[in-house]
């Protein structure tokens, strides 16, 4: 009965621990993937002067656009990258990962094109952070 209740207690720290363990490998896809087309981005910047063609939100498509201007398909998250700042002659964007399966599920990050990194969704709760949060609530 003792080696029950100690296997039980055991279990009830190690699989939350766990849990968490694996949310934080999975969400390192979206740093990795938005570090990645930032990146992308900037050189595209320095072949066109600019993120986009005019009066549009998609990043990256103008003539001879990359073959990268969409996101990969991704395992844990779904991108996007839109446009930003009216009257700036699209010289800003702002990506965005959206956690879409496992434990990624629940999480929002966003990247600018001032390179300012942000939180807006973490563990299914609404925050603003002002960096990635990968464990805790603090940067």
């Amino acid at each position: 009965m003792i080696t029950v209740a100690v296997v039980g207690i055991l279990a009830a720290v190690a699989l939350p621990s766990y849990n968490d363990f694996l949310r934080r490998g999975q969400i390192q896809e979206a740093f990795g993937n938005l570090a990645d087309f930032r990146v992308k981005m900037e050189q595209y910047y320095q072949d066109f002067r600019n993120y986009g063609t005019g009066g549009t939100t998609t990043c990256a498509n103008g003539t001879g656009a990359p073959s990268w201007n969409s996101f990969a398909a991704s395992k844990y998250f779904t991108y996007s990258c839109v446009l930003t700042g009216a009257g700036t002659l699209n010289q800003a964007y702002t990506l965005t990962a959206t956690g879409s399966s496992g434990r990624a599920t629940g999480h929002t990050y966003k990247l600018t094109s001032d390179n300012v990194q942000s939180t807006t969704v973490f563990k299914g709760a609404a925050v603003t952070k002002g960096c990635w949060l990968a464990k805790g609530s603090e940067c």
